[in-house]
């Protein structure tokens, strides 16, 4: 082989380790400079070859030293990346083949003899450098393919980090934008509650003036009987005084007839005093019902207080219905005695159960005017009840309820009447006040067409 084609042969191994050494330790990338510099290894080579045609050189040495200048450019190129594992891993590989490499050239240019003599230890030296060169190649392979993988494995968890850390910030985000909204919503709804409430308060106000209307009508019946008595006893009394002054202005006043007008008029003024007081406990009455309940439970005795209030309640639609009679049947267990209630809370509930059992018995006589022998009827009765309670039992011969209004009686805002005749929440309030303000229960029963009893049960 002819040394120009040894040197060509050379260039092109030089170029292939090159190009291996880029792609293996990734030489753009790490040390640009340098990379780029062995884009020319091919330079000396070149340079050797055109000398050796120039000045027909015969030696069979210079494609040795060109590939010991490769070999130490390459030494060069592991050294500057040392810190670099599969480097330093192909650096200690290459180091022994360099060595030799060196020895050998500079023997065969100096001392041919003394390679003869010892020509099976550098061919036993020259295998061992393979041998340790190809072995450390493949170690350095390795290294890189661990490196590779723990690299990929870096970028993966630094990926999924990332992913994570942006998918934290949306969630973020998005708590932020759904915290916003509650918040929003929250003040939202805490604005409803207040409308809500005073809503509430304008209608059971509202529900409070109907029921005082219906309390004002027998109170306007039942007032005018005590002031009839009083206007009466007092004209009777200013014509006893009048004759009293006469009989003292006689010259023989008769001391008999003056006793007897003195006592007549003592007994008129006791008479207007007793209906005065009567008129007085009926306006006092009524303003307990408007003013505000204070909560605290008082005795009250719960015949009276139904007497009282059954009365008012039929004068009451008797203002409105001039035509309207019903019969009043009470049955009032006098045995009872006082129980602890608050008086202008359960007289609401009693006007009501009232005023609803007139409405009912007053609807069936319009809806059934050709029924013979019907008389309108409401009934109050009181008794004791099982385990030690007491029972008010409003009843009444009226229209009735069906299963389905039975169920929803006592629901706010649901009413049977008309629109405009009811607000709904008569009887919710009445059964909050029974239930939630005296611990007790109200209850009903029923038959459409025939009768309808409320009950009402309270502690003793």
């Amino acid at each position: 082989m002819s040394l120009n084609t040894s040197l060509l042969i050379s260039i092109l191994m030089a170029l292939l380790i090159v190009r291996a050494l880029r792609r293996f330790l990734d030489l753009p990338t790490r040390i640009p400079r340098l990379n780029a510099l062995l884009t020319y290894i091919w330079v000396p080579g070149a340079a050797l070859t055109l000398l050796a045609t120039v000045f027909r050189w015969r030696t069979d040495q210079l494609d040795e030293l060109y590939m010991l200048f490769v070999l130490a450019s390459v030494l060069l190129v592991l050294a500057r990346l040392r810190d670099y594992r599969p480097a330093r891993t192909l650096l200690l590989a290459l180091a022994p083949y360099v060595v030799y490499s060196a020895i050998e050239l500079v023997l065969a240019v100096t001392g041919r003899e003394l390679m003869k003599r010892y020509d099976d230890i550098f061919e036993t030296s020259q295998g061992f450098a393979l041998i340790w060169l190809i072995t450390f190649v493949f170690i350095a392979r390795s290294q890189k393919k661990t490196l590779e993988a723990e690299r990929l494995l870096r970028e993966e968890e630094t990926k999924a980090k990332e992913r994570i850390e942006a998918q934290n910030a949306e969630l973020e985000r998005l708590v932020a934008e759904r915290t916003a909204t509650l918040t929003t919503q929250a003040e939202e709804l805490q604005q409803a509650l207040t409308e809500l409430k005073t809503t509430q308060a304008q209608l059971i106000q509202a529900e409070k003036m109907a029921s005082l209307g219906e309390l004002t009508a027998g109170i306007a019946h039942e007032i005018q009987n005590p002031l009839n008595f009083v206007t009466n006893f007092s004209d009777v009394s200013t014509e006893l005084v009048s004759e009293l002054e006469e009989e003292q202005q006689k010259p023989q006043r008769d001391a008999e007839l003056e006793a007897d007008l003195l006592a007549d008029l003592k007994q008129n003024l006791q008479k207007i005093n007793h209906h005065g007081q009567r008129a007085a406990s009926i306006v006092r009455g009524m303003l307990e019902h408007s003013r505000a309940s204070s909560g605290e439970r008082q005795p009250t005795d719960i015949n009276l207080l139904a007497d009282e209030y059954l009365r008012l309640a039929y004068h009451g639609l008797r203002a409105k219905n001039k035509s309207f009679n019903a019969t009043l049947h009470t049955d009032f267990d006098m045995s009872l005695g006082k129980v602890e209630a608050v008086s202008q809370d359960l007289g609401r509930v009693l006007l009501n159960l009232f005023t609803n059992a007139f409405y009912a018995v007053q609807k069936r006589k319009e809806m059934q005017p050709s029924i013979n022998g019907y008389m309108p009827t409401v009934s109050v009765i009181t008794r004791r009840g099982p385990d030690d309670t007491v029972e008010v039992r409003v009843r009444d011969n009226g229209t009735g309820m069906p299963e389905g209004v039975q169920q929803k009686i006592f629901q706010p805002f649901f009413t049977t009447k008309p629109t405009g005749e009811g607000t709904g929440l008569g009887l919710s309030l009445s059964y909050d006040i029974v239930t939630k303000g005296h611990g007790g229960t109200l209850s009903v029963e029923t038959q459409e067409g025939e009768y309808t009893e409320f009950i009402i049960s309270l502690p003793a």
